[in-house]
């Protein structure tokens, strides 16, 4: 079965850049697209970004659009994401989620999903 691990949160200031990872094991990674997540806290889930099983399709909030990039290695099983010009509004726990080749925006159509990994702006 699919496995997902998050790593790389933190603890950064406003303006710092953080690389998110997700490294995927149980079945063949190239079949799955990848989508992270974020929810902090007392408020619901939302999309961050996504990217497809080949990785010519991504999507991205507009709250991110221009500061995040999505991006997958699919010699190590693994999907990043590159996060710049932090700020408070990104305080969150982030997961990332797999499903069967296209990407989504809803939480709902991904099947497995990691344990996920918090980023904390400092004040």
């Amino acid at each position: 079965q699919v496995q997902l691990m998050e790593s790389g949160g933190g603890l950064v200031r406003a303006g710092d850049s953080l690389r998110l990872s997700c490294a995927f094991s149980g079945r063949t990674f190239s079949n799955y697209a990848v989508g992270w997540f974020r929810q902090a806290s007392g408020l619901a889930r939302e999309f961050v970004a996504a990217i497809d099983w080949s990785g010519g399709t991504t999507y991205y909030a507009d709250s991110v659009k221009g500061r995040f990039t999505i991006s997958r290695d699919d010699a190590v099983n693994t999907v990043y994401l590159q996060m710049s010009s932090l700020n408070s509004e990104d305080t969150a726990v982030y997961y990332c989620a797999a499903r069967l080749l296209r990407a989504s925006i809803r939480g709902d159509e991904y099947t497995n999903w990691g344990q996920g990994t918090q980023v904390t702006l400092s004040s």
